[in-house]
C-alpha cells in the first residue's frame, strides 16, 4: 500500500529550511541565500522512496510584514500550516527560542500537528549549546522528535525521513515517482536568477527586486529565455548592471550555467532590468510578478 503526507518546513529567516529541502531531496529546487526572505512563495518538494512519497513544503522565514509582499509571505506560511499532515520546524543551534518559534508552535498544537524539530546548524556551536537549545524547546512544546543536524553538510538529513515516516498515512501518491517538485520551469529559472541576484548585490536591493520570465522557448538542444529584473529605484538599476554591465553579466553568467545543470542542455539567457517603484506594495504588481494567494 503506498503512503503520502504533506509536511511544512518552517521557521524564522536563516535557519536553513531551503537547504534542509534541497537536502532531503538530494537536488536544488529552492535557492539558499544568507540574506533573510529569500524564499517568497512556496516551494513544493517531492521526495518518493520505496512505497512512501514525502511532499515537502518550504515556506518563507516567518518575519513581521513590512509591506504587500511581507503580507503575502505570512498568508502563505499561515495557510500552508494549516493543511499538513506535520512540520518540521527548523531552528538554528546558536540562537534562543523567539517569539516566532512560540506563535507558529502554538498554532500547530492547535491543530494537534505533530511537529519535528530539527536543530540545524550543529556544525557551528559546541555540544553544551545543542543540549542547552534542546532543552529550551522541549520545555514549551511536546515534539515527535528532536534531531540535532548540519544541513548544509547533509550531516542527520536522513534522519528527518525516518522520523516523518511513521507520520504518512495510506494513500494513493498525488505526484508521478520521478517528480520532485511541481515549480513549473519558469519558476525555477525565475528564482535561479533572484539566487544570483541575492548573491552579487548588497544587503538591502536584493528585497526590492522580482524576477519575471517574458520568454521561455524550448527546443531540443537549447532553452531561450528571456528575463526582466525588476527593481524599485533608477539607482538601484545602475547597481544591478554595475559598471559596463559586469554585474549583470556575472548574474546571467552564473544564472546560465546553474540553469543547464538543471535542465540538462544549453541555455541562452538574455536579461533587462527594468524599475517599477515600490512595487513590493501593489497588489496588481504582486499578482503580475507571480505573487498570487492560492484558494
Amino acid at each position: 500500500m503506498t503512503r503520502t503526507g504533506f509536511i511544512a518546513i518552517v521557521g524564522r529567516p536563516n535557519v536553513g529550511k531551503s537547504t534542509l529541502l534541497n537536502a532531503l531531496l538530494g537536488e536544488k529546487v529552492a535557492i539558499t541565500s544568507k540574506k533573510p526572505q529569500t524564499t517568497r512563495n512556496r516551494i513544493t518538494g517531492i521526495l518518493t522512496e520505496g512505497e512512501d512519497q514525502f511532499v515537502f513544503m518550504d515556506t518563507p522565514g516567518m518575519l513581521k510584514p513590512k509591506n504587500k509582499l511581507g503580507d503575502f509571505m505570512v498568508k502563505t506560511i499561515s495557510s500552508t500550516i494549516g493543511e499538513v499532515d506535520a512540520a518540521i520546524l527548523v531552528v538554528d543551534a546558536a540562537k534562543p527560542v523567539s517569539d516566532v518559534e512560540r506563535t507558529i508552535l502554538e498554532r500547530l498544537k492547535k491543530q494537534g500537528t505533530p511537529v519535528i524539530l530539527a536543530i540545524n546548524k550543529t556544525d557551528a556551536v559546541n555540544g553544551q549549546k545543542v543540549a542547552e537549545c534542546i532543552m529550551a524547546y522541549s520545555s514549551i512544546f511536546d515534539f515527535h522528535a528532536v534531531i540535532p543536524m548540519a544541513a548544509i553538510k547533509g550531516e542527520c538529513v536522513n534522519i528527518v525521513t525516518e522520523e516523518v515516516s511513521p507520520l504518512l498515512h495510506e494513500s494513493d501518491w498525488f505526484f508521478p515517482e520521478d517528480m520532485i517538485t511541481d515549480q513549473p520551469e519558469r519558476a525555477l529559472a525565475a528564482e535561479i536568477i533572484r539566487e544570483k541576484l541575492l548573491r552579487t548585490l548588497n544587503d538591502e536591493i536584493p528585497h526590492g527586486t522580482a524576477v519575471v520570465i517574458e520568454s521561455f522557448e524550448e527546443k531540443p538542444d537549447i532553452i531561450k529565455i528571456r528575463a526582466e529584473i525588476y527593481c524599485e529605484k533608477d539607482s538601484h538599476k545602475g547597481i544591478i548592471i554595475g559598471k559596463n554591465g559586469a554585474e549583470l553579466k556575472k548574474v546571467g553568467t552564473w544564472a546560465r550555467e546553474d540553469m543547464e545543470a538543471f535542465f540538462g542542455v544549453k541555455v541562452a539567457l538574455d536579461l533587462w532590468v527594468k524599475v517599477k517603484e515600490n512595487w513590493r506594495d501593489s497588489a496588481a504588481l504582486l499578482s503580475t510578478f507571480g505573487f498570487k494567494e492560492e484558494n
